[in-house]
C-alpha cells in the first residue's frame, strides 16, 4: 500500500478547488489501478480528461497507475502543436 500524487490542470484544477482538495492531492492505493479508474474513484468525469500524465509522460486512461507515482489529469483543448510534442497523439483511446 502507498500513495499516488494526483494533480490537475486547466479546468479539472477547479475540481480540486471547489472540493477543498489540496494540490497535489494524496490517494492511498492498496494495489496497482489505471488512470481512469482513478479518476472514478475520484468522482472526476472521463469526459473531461483527455490525457493522463503520469510519472511525466502522457498516457492513456488505460495506463497502470501504482503506489509512488505522480499522476496528472488534463482536460482537453491544449493547442495543436503542444500536442504533438507533450505526446498527445494517440494516447486517447476515444478518439
Amino acid at each position: 500500500m502507498g500513495t499516488v500524487e494526483v494533480r490537475g490542470f486547466g479546468d479539472l484544477r477547479n475540481i480540486f478547488e471547489e472540493r477543498g482538495w489540496p494540490f497535489p492531492l494524496s490517494v492511498t492505493l492498496e494495489d496497482t489501478t489505471t488512470a481512469g479508474a482513478l479518476a472514478k474513484k475520484l468522482d472526476i468525469p472521463l469526459h473531461n480528461i483527455e490525457v493522463a500524465f503520469v510519472n511525466g509522460l502522457a498516457q492513456g486512461l488505460d495506463y497502470p497507475v501504482k503506489p509512488g507515482d505522480r499522476l496528472a489529469f488534463v482536460p482537453p483543448g491544449t493547442p495543436g502543436p503542444y500536442r504533438v510534442f507533450l505526446g498527445f497523439i494517440q494516447k486517447n483511446k476515444s478518439d
